[in-house]
């Protein structure tokens, strides 16, 4: 299992990379044409924006799994020992269900946009291809949270607690 969350891991990164840096090319070279050149090409900015959305929703794993999204803990700080850790649960079992549902119910999205054939307007590429981002990163949240989920319920009932491990934090 730790090979494939390793590999998800990976992929993930390499595709923000690339987002990052293609978002930043296109909409530099938006501001010059528009600024310097005098002429606005469309489809800079919409592939900055394609890029953004990719961007922002596979950031939502890296900060879940590094633990750094922002939370408010003011309920999980009242408990202690198994009833905090069965809150933590608890709240990482919520995240894998609603996961799993905008992972399941994109597809039918995706089935749509396939199914018209519509085309971006300025690069002309098949819609379901931005579209393409919710069941692609909601299927990593899914994948990484649902492991980090029996790894937090494997450590309570080993008693360790259900802390989230490395790379996957509650």
């Amino acid at each position: 299992m730790k090979a494939i969350l390793a590999w998800l891991q990976k992929l993930e990164n390499l595709i923000l990379a690339a987002s990052f840096i293609v978002m930043t090319l296109s909409a530099f070279a938006q501001v010059v044409n528009r600024n310097f050149v005098g002429a606005g090409i469309s489809w800079f900015e919409e592939l900055a924006r394609y890029c953004m959305v990719y961007m922002a929703l596979l950031g939502t794993e890296v900060g879940l799994r590094d633990g750094t999204q922002m939370a408010i803990t003011a309920v999980i700080d009242r408990f202690g020992g198994i009833p905090r850790e069965a809150v933590l649960i608890l709240g990482k079992m919520v995240v894998v269900a609603f996961s799993v549902l905008v992972f399941w119910t994109s597809f039918s999205l995706l089935e749509k946009q396939v199914s018209f054939g519509q085309l971006s307007p300025g690069l002309g590429v098949p819609m379901y291809i931005p579209y393409a981002a919710l069941p692609l990163s909601f299927g990593i949240i899914a994948a990484v949270q649902g492991a980090t989920l029996v790894v937090m319920i494997a450590a309570l009932f080993g008693g360790k607690g259900a802390r989230a491990p490395e790379g996957g934090a509650a």
